[in-house]
């Protein structure tokens, strides 16, 4: 059993320290552990170029064309059992660099994208997508802020875990933490997070939420897409629409029992997530066919060039 940490933050800083407390919990509770400081891998952005995604769905494996230290990472990631991320709070949100190697991880991390590709291998030939993609994992997310500023940090740090389907098992915000690496109170909660990732590592198939419950019963988030009228409403991790209410001075979000099988983060929902990106790529690439697209793409070619530095 093997649990990563990878912390966003400065180094050796309150990222690096809350990580680290974690991995303590880990090991203490039997665990293999190791480290990354993001600051020392040299990660490039996501051009959204596709190739990764057209390579894995043409049995050419699932590449990505960039070259850097990513692959390294995903490797890691990718043998873990279990993974504690942390990052400070940027404005609200995750760091750059999270929403960066989000990005990276892509639609070629997807599990729906990754069995449906494992399956066209088997029946056509080819290379098949790494196994290790979706072997069942466990994940926590720690975010530390300096101020009261945090309100969406815990459902961008969800949507990492969705592609993968990775089952959530903390996700750990903490306001007003700039002096973190010395308060004992908080230092406990992390050391626990460890331990919770590790027994959940040790059996996936019945690991459950540990942090505090939040509105959405499916994925605890607290955060929603308010609709046209006052109770409509569309959970902003999960995504699933329903229905929110006060129950005795509480505020409740329910859902139709058969929704919860288009959930983002459920496997169900994901291939339906990917049989619409199928149909609306063919669309497309049956437009770039007709003269009329090329013309306009052409249009906009013409109009006016990116400026860039000499």
């Amino acid at each position: 059993m093997k649990i990563l940490g990878i912390s966003f933050g400065t180094k050796n800083g309150n990222n690096d320290a809350a990580c680290k407390e974690a991995l303590m919990g880990a090991k203490e509770a039997g665990a293999e552990i190791e480290f990354i400081q993001m600051q020392d891998l040299h990660i490039e952005h996501c051009t959204g170029c596709t190739a990764c995604v057209m390579s894995l769905m043409s049995g050419r494996g699932g590449i990505c064309t960039i070259k850097d230290d990513f692959e390294w990472l995903r490797d890691k990631m990718m043998d873990a059992d279990g993974i504690v991320f942390s990052t400070p709070i940027f404005e609200d949100g995750t760091c750059g660099l999270f929403h960066t190697v989000t990005d990276r991880l892509g639609p070629r991390f997807d599990k729906a994208m990754n069995i449906i590709a494992t399956q066209m291998v088997a029946e056509h030939g080819g290379k098949a997508p790494d196994p290790r993609v979706v072997k069942d994992k466990v994940v926590s997310f720690i975010s530390i802020g300096g101020s009261d500023w945090f309100e969406r940090v815990q459902s961008e740090c969800f949507t990492m875990s969705m592609m993968a389907a990775w089952k959530v098992i903390d996700n750990k915000a903490f306001q007003w933490s700039k002096c973190f690496c010395m308060e004992d109170d908080k230092l406990a909660v992390v050391r626990e997070v460890g331990k919770n990732i590790a027994e959940a590592a040790a059996d996936i198939e019945n690991a459950t939420y540990k942090s505090e419950p939040g509105i959405c019963p499916h994925c605890h988030s607290r955060n929603f897409y308010i609709g046209e009228t006052a109770d409509q409403a569309i959970c902003c991790q999960c995504g699933l629409e329903g229905t929110i209410a006060v129950v005795d001075g509480k505020v409740t979000f329910t859902f139709p029992k058969e929704a919860a099988a288009l959930a983002h983060n459920t496997l169900s929902g994901k291939f339906k997530h990917a049989g619409d990106i199928q149909e609306n790529e063919g669309k497309l690439m049956a437009l770039k066919k007709t003269p009329e697209y090329k013309e306009r793409m052409q249009m906009y070619k013409e109009f006016i060039t990116g400026s860039k530095p000499e």
